[in-house]
């Protein structure tokens, strides 16, 4: 495994932990959260069991009413609130998964929230919000990312008065998480080898070990970021909770820059491993799912199953669950995923190509340059009667990524090369 990619928590020189989840205390969240969360399945994978010689299982969290775990969570710590804080209301910040579930406990309760949310969020994200809180919840748009919604939250919090619902550093929101593994023991009977969740601010993660500490001790937690943003891997690398200076937000329900201090005080000494997935790859493993599987999940979702490959040596012929976190993902998005999945797997390139300016030169690239099974996917075209070659920038999309180095070398033995653009970061967002 590559050392950049994983690192395994051990736990030396950290603090002691100021807080564990108790088998207790989640089994209390089980019993609260009744009302609003239903069991959800853990369902076998014949695809996946077989590509890995394993018994994989997917606990579909994806299938709650707010279509994500995050319902645990926010409603076990609303519902401990006493009176005269539910009375005041309360505030959460969120990119959108706990948003809906503080949403829904809100309106469920009859109790006033207001949700600070990233401008980015998507927008299949906002109206599910409102619609799950109705005339209960105030929505606020603040910030780029989780962090910015979030400040804006906690300043909101002081000045009126309000209580915050923690999406994941808190006691009572970690305890509700915790109520997965809980169910996860209880469905499936047999040892469960290996189980692998996402992590954004290690809520989740947190309460799975408290559950697997006291039932299933044996049972190696894997936790899994975005690559773009490594909050826990970082911050087990450094010893300490430690803050990112910026993050890729694409993977927007496991995108944080800091983790929570209680989670990364668990996480840091509990965690079997801590890893990061590619956010291309992620953007396959969503494609598939849904191809497949007829399954939908966002991102965040997608982490557990698009990690595997990493552990495959060590998963054959063992039982591995898999938690599919949640599938709140905007349609509008699916361009971007397909994207991104092809420049991962090297299958689509960008290019400034110098078309001569005569007559018949695109003829000619595409008879002569591109292969039989290439196919240009984007093309810009600027023609300019000053200069011998006018620059185009031409996306083409190969059949394997084989193709690639016979295309660049038939484009500059004909004259129309000029820059390959995918490994250029910078200039590729700019110019694409």
């Amino acid at each position: 495994m590559n050392s950049n990619d994983a690192v395994t928590p051990r736990g030396e020189g950290l603090e002691k932990i100021p807080y564990f989840p108790q088998i207790a205390d989640i089994r209390k969240a089980a019993e609260t959260i009744r009302q609003v969360a239903e069991i959800t399945p853990l369902v076998s994978s014949i695809r996946l069991s077989k590509l890995y010689e394993a018994n994989i299982f997917l606990k579909r969290e994806d299938l709650h009413r707010v279509r994500s775990y995050k319902i645990r969570g926010a409603f076990n710590k609303i519902s401990s609130l006493s009176k005269e804080e539910m009375s005041r209301g309360v505030v959460c910040a969120s990119a959108g998964n706990h948003a809906q579930g503080v949403a829904f406990a809100c309106n469920h309760l009859g109790i006033r929230g207001t949700v600070f949310m990233p401008s980015v969020t998507p927008k299949q994200k906002i109206e599910q919000t409102q619609m799950f809180g109705g005339e209960n919840v105030e929505i606020v748009l603040e910030g780029d990312t989780y962090d910015d919604a979030s400040h804006a939250a906690h300043h909101y919090c002081k000045t009126h008065g309000k209580t915050f619902v923690h999406p994941f550093d808190d006691p009572k929101t970690i305890e509700g998480q915790g109520t997965v593994g809980l169910e996860i023991v209880e469905q499936e009977k047999a040892p469960i080898d290996f189980l692998f969740v996402a992590v954004g601010g290690g809520g989740l993660a947190s309460g799975l070990c408290g559950v697997f500490k006291a039932l299933s001790p044996q049972t190696k937690i894997v936790g899994v970021e975005p690559e773009g943003a490594p909050a826990m891997v970082t911050s087990i690398k450094m010893g300490v909770n430690t803050e990112l200076a910026q993050i890729d937000k694409f993977v927007d329900g496991a995108a944080v820059k800091k983790v929570g201090d209680l989670a990364f005080s668990i996480c840091s000494k509990n965690l079997y491993d801590m890893v990061t997935v590619a956010e291309g790859k992620v953007c396959q493993t969503i494609l598939d799912l849904y191809n497949r599987d007829a399954i939908v999940v966002e991102p965040a979702g997608a982490l557990t199953i698009a990690v595997l490959d990493k552990f495959a040596e060590e998963i054959k012929g063992k039982n591995v669950v898999c938690v599919l976190s949640g599938s709140n993902n905007d349609i509008t998005r699916t361009p971007e995923i397909k994207e991104r999945a092809l420049l991962y797997a090297k299958l689509k390139h960008y290019f400034i190509v110098r078309f001569p300016q005569r007559p018949g030169a695109l003829k000619q690239f595409v008879a002569e340059i591109l292969g039989p099974d290439d196919d240009i996917t984007h093309f810009e075209y600027s023609k300019k009667s000053s200069k011998e070659n006018a620059p185009a920038i031409v996306g083409i999309e190969l059949k394997s990524p084989e193709d690639l180095s016979p295309l660049i070398q038939r484009m500059k033995s004909k004259g129309f090369f000029g820059d390959y653009l995918n490994d250029k970061p910078d200039l590729f967002q700019y110019l694409v």
